[in-house]
């Protein structure tokens, strides 16, 4: 299952005091969910984000249930969930993950030459216009940290 980072900014109106947004912070932790925050007291009033870890691949309604369970922690409800993206560990759910957020599907097979771990991402042909290559290469690399190779087939 793949990771999604979903940012939320606890207080846009910047109205809250420090001590109250770090409680909520404290809260989240303590029900187990995996946050990344800041020191409150270092950063401008309106940009109070913290980052969500939740497992799961449909980001708007782990973004809808990240903000709501942000104002129960809170309190109050004023958070506003942001962007969201993927933690990528370099797995084979992870490039389909990537792939499929092109709208295309895809085969995955892994090999070494001499000591770099090369990836190879088999493409239907009759997908092979819907997205530039390039982007897709650049976006697969990211993901991966590893030479990555798109090669087109009859089928996936």
């Amino acid at each position: 299952m793949r990771t999604a980072v979903i940012r939320v900014n606890l207080n846009p109106a910047g109205d809250l005091a420090s001590d109250r947004l770090a409680a909520a912070v404290e809260e989240l932790r303590s029900s187990g969910l995996e946050v990344i925050a800041p020191d409150f007291e270092r950063v401008p009033a309106q940009a109070r984000e913290i980052e969500l870890l939740l497992p799961g691949e449909d980001t708007a309604a782990l973004s809808a249930w990240a903000q709501n369970r942000c104002a129960e922690a809170l309190g109050d409800p004023g958070p506003v969930a942001g962007a969201a993206t993927f933690l990528s560990r370099g797995t084979d759910e992870d490039v389909l993950g990537v792939v499929s957020a092109f709208g295309l599907t895809a085969s995955v097979e892994r090999s070494w030459n001499n000591d770099e771990e090369v990836v190879t991402v088999t493409i239907p042909r009759a997908d092979a216009r819907r997205t530039p290559e390039s982007r897709l290469h650049t976006a697969l690399e990211a993901a991966l940290n590893a030479e990555v190779r798109i090669v087109y087939g009859e089928s996936c």
